[in-house]
């Protein structure tokens, strides 16, 4: 039971793996020597412009914090990615072995026990995880 456990725990976290990597925006912030500085993760109390990395059809330019709504947790982030891959029709595979390469494919009940703990987490880590569902 408890290797079941481990291994749903490991799955989903390859998931928020995979969802992560797929947010392709950088935040650009000078630092009080003006030393100009890039992340994935935006700075803690500091003025930032946010730059999206992927091809749109917009141009990208930089955007003032200010202007964007307060920056999403990075588990509630990750927890509406997961329910929305697994809500999807696409296959989505799992690592149970911990090798780094998916090597089950989840059945529809497996699925929906990843659905249902995606749902949770979003539930716990969202203020508005009701307007997600």
């Amino acid at each position: 039971m408890q290797a079941h456990t481990i291994r749903t725990l490991f799955g989903i976290a390859l998931l928020c793996v995979a969802a992560t990597a797929a947010a392709n925006d950088v935040y650009q912030w000078k630092d009080a020597n003006g030393v100009t500085h890039y992340s994935q993760t935006p700075p803690a109390n500091s003025t930032y412009k946010t730059r999206a990395t992927r091809a749109t059809n917009s141009a990208n330019q930089p955007v003032d914090a200010a202007a964007n709504a307060p920056v999403e947790s990075t588990q509630c982030t990750t927890a509406r990615a997961n329910i929305a891959m697994l809500e999807g029709k696409d296959v989505v595979q799992q690592d149970t072995n911990g090798d780094g390469k998916p090597d089950k494919t989840l059945s529809d009940a497996d699925r929906a026990n990843q659905l249902e703990l995606a749902r949770a987490m979003l539930k716990a880590n969202c203020i508005s995880a009701a307007a997600a569902n």
